[in-house]
């Protein structure tokens, strides 16, 4: 491992004591993503902005300001200072930031970032008992905490043997909270720790995780990556932009989507601590954002309210991940905007988006091709890749991968080095990826394969359903059948007519054996923050 890697600048070598084996990596595809050995990203992406002259430009908008790149920089290296000479942090000590999504949490991820520390953002929904396992997980002994939300993390820090230290920022404007204080005297210059580009930077945990989380590890170079390839590729950013999103900072794709991307290039991010559809729609407007990430359940409520009189124009680029994005909210986008709502896939371990759409490729429930750097397989049960048209497991190697921090998952998730992503997809003879499933939403009934999002989609196209999800439900003589929990329109009853209405609907949509036998109808459907539908809590219920 320590030819494979350059000299570390961590003094706390946790981090890389406890990376996968090398045999267990995937392969790495680095060629067009050169960058030097030493490498800090944070650096990159605020003290090097305003030496190319992007100091007075708009950086962060939240919570009613905005703040200019100079501004940021400033205020991340004061945040440094405090964090090295008042708390002690040290390269490579872990250090966990809890905060909705806001300039103050961006800031605290920059300086400890700055300071050589390995950053875990986490979502202020978590309560102590999940803050613990990530806590025991990484080995943390910092925390920073936004103010209003210190009681779960002060109760996680009680019964740990780990965190010894969490300290409060204000994620207001007010800068009115302890780390705020220590840093308010600080110098604005701060000579960062010259990190290695293949450094760990940042632990993200995934989503999905059941039981012992998992926790995916990504080093300094991989956080420009994704910039310098989907971001420069695929949106095309300039510094004119504006981005806004509903993603948490504390995934990857939202820290993507709403900070690495517009501070790579000189951009402007917006930042909605609660990033409500209506919320979005009113930014949209006001600052004219141009680049939206959000869920297709989100877009559809934007949808409704262009209907209703709102501008969203200024909006030159919708992408959509996190869910599968139904081909009727993509033709209603195209119809209404004239633009495409750009679909795409990632993953955590990825870190972001690795399979898009184009501006000039695109169409519906298709997924698009792999972003330059990126090469896709599908494969079979054999774990051959199987021919065009056919369905099978989505494999995928490039600049970023998999690094899953002490866990012997990674063996499930890197095979002869490609990374298997657990979702289900067909290839085109002309390279497009069409998504069938996860591939645990497969259902398998009376020997059918059948796909829950493309019964979704059928649904989706009826004018009664305003949301839908799919999942397989165990059955004697079947095996198993589709199951279908649908959320009418305002105004639609739950009737046996609306049922068999919607039957008769997917039958004359896709082939029939697909059409949900059971149709269970909710005022609303379980979601993740980054608006994914657990579809898992719906097979829970009883």
């Amino acid at each position: 491992m320590a030819g494979a890697l350059s000299p570390s600048a961590h003094v706390d070598t946790f981090a890389r004591d406890n990376l996968p084996p090398e045999d267990q990596w995937p392969e790495f595809l680095l060629d067009g993503f050169d960058y030097p050995d030493r490498l800090n990203s944070a650096v990159e992406l605020t003290d090097r902005m305003v030496e190319k002259g992007f100091g007075d430009h708009t950086a962060l908008i939240g919570n009613g300001r905005r703040r200019t790149y100079k501004e940021l920089a400033d205020w991340t290296n004061r945040l440094a200072h405090a964090l090295t000479e008042d708390l002690g942090v040290k390269p490579g000590n872990r250090v966990l930031i809890r905060s909705a999504n806001n300039p103050a949490m961006v800031a605290c991820w920059l300086a400890a970032t700055k300071a050589g520390a390995v950053v875990i953002n986490t979502m202020p929904m978590l309560r102590a008992g999940e803050l613990s396992k990530i806590v025991d997980k990484a080995e943390v002994e910092f925390a920073l905490c936004d103010t209003r939300l210190m009681d779960e993390l002060v109760a996680c820090a009680k019964t740990s043997d780990f965190l010894k230290k969490v300290i409060s920022f204000d994620g207001t404007s007010n800068h009115d909270a302890e780390l705020d204080r220590l840093a308010l005297e600080k110098p604005v210059g701060y000579e960062a720790v010259a990190t290695g580009s293949d450094d760990v930077a940042l632990l993200g945990f995934t989503s999905g995780s059941t039981g012992t989380p998992k926790a995916t590890m990504h080093f300094h170079r991989d956080l420009l990556i994704i910039a310098d390839g989907y971001a420069k590729e695929v949106l095309g950013v300039t510094p004119d932009d504006i981005f806004i999103g509903s993603p948490p900072l504390a995934f990857t794709f939202g820290l993507g989507g709403l900070a690495v991307f517009p501070l790579r290039f000189g951009a402007a991010a917006t930042l909605l601590e609660s990033a409500t559809p209506p919320n979005m729609i009113e930014i949209i407007q006001k600052y004219k954002a141009t680049v939206c990430f959000t869920a297709p359940t989100a877009y559809r409520v934007m949808l409704q309210a262009m209907e209703d009189g709102a501008d969203l124009s200024s909006l030159r680029a919708a992408v959509s991940a996190g869910e599968t994005l139904p081909a009727p909210v993509y033709d209603a986008w195209m119809q209404k905007t004239g633009k495409p709502m750009l679909d795409g896939i990632g993953a955590t371990e990825m870190l972001h988006i690795f399979v898009s759409n184009r501006f000039d490729d695109h169409k519906p429930a298709c997924t698009g091709k792999p972003v330059s750097g990126y090469e896709v397989r599908v494969l079979g049960a054999d774990g051959e890749p199987v021919a065009a048209g056919e369905t099978g497991r989505l494999a995928v190697r490039g600049p970023t991968g998999c690094r899953y921090l002490a866990d012997a998952r990674q063996r499930d998730y890197v095979v002869d080095g490609w990374n298997i992503t657990g979702d289900s997809f067909s290839m085109s003879e002309d390279g497009h990826l069409h998504f069938a499933a996860r591939n645990d939403d497969m259902i398998i009934s009376s020997g059918y394969n059948i796909a829950g999002p493309e019964v979704e989609a059928a649904l989706l196209s009826h004018p009664s359903v305003q949301e839908c999800a799919v999942i397989g439900v165990p059955d004697e003589s079947r095996g198993a059948i589709v199951e279908a929990h649908v959320v009418l329109i305002d105004g639609a009853d739950p009737t046996d007519d609306t049922r068999k209405s919607l039957q008769d609907h997917v039958k004359a949509t896709i082939a029939p054996y697909k059409y949900p036998r059971s149709i269970v109808f909710s005022d609303i459907l379980p979601k993740t923050e980054t608006g994914k539908i657990q579809r898992f809590r719906l097979r829970q219920e009883p």
